[in-house]
């Protein structure tokens, strides 16, 4: 059931499921992006930074995880944009076939000058299979009033 401005609370969490990231997936960022960094593409290049292997491209995690927080449904229908992306940290490299989830707290809410909406600050968190954040941030969005 989707949530409206009035059901998000200041402290309320909440934990996307998690997504394996596979070697079709950066193959396919590339392509799209035009990203062919060998950091992400070449595994005898990787093979030679501190890293020792490929890495996935930070853009794919974020895009991965906003994919991840669409399918819990929270705010199907109620999500009317995303107003800003905040302080927004590339922490740890996130390797191909490593395993990421989401997880969201509220830290604000506010009023808007239109009665339909509201503003919903929220501090999301990717982790790894072993609980370690690899990126962090804060997401600024508008959410809808119960009608």
């Amino acid at each position: 059931m989707p949530l409206y401005f009035e059901d998000f609370e200041v402290g309320q969490r909440f934990t996307t499921a998690g997504r394996t990231v596979t070697e079709a997936d950066v193959v396919n960022f590339a392509g799209v992006s035009g990203d062919y960094n060998p950091i992400h593409t070449d595994a005898e290049f990787a093979k030679g930074t501190p890293f020792g292997q490929r890495i996935a491209h930070g853009l794919l995690v974020l895009s991965m995880l906003t994919g991840l927080r669409q399918r819990t449904g929270a705010t199907d229908g109620t999500l009317i944009a995303w107003l800003e992306i905040r302080n927004y940290k590339f922490l740890k490299p996130v390797l191909i076939g490593d395993t990421i989830r989401g997880e969201t707290e509220i830290l604000e809410k506010r009023e808007t000058s239109k009665p339909d909406r509201g503003i919903v600050v929220q501090r999301v968190r990717v982790l790894n299979q072993r609980d370690e954040v690899v990126q962090e941030g804060e997401f600024v969005t508008l959410i809808r009033r119960r009608p």
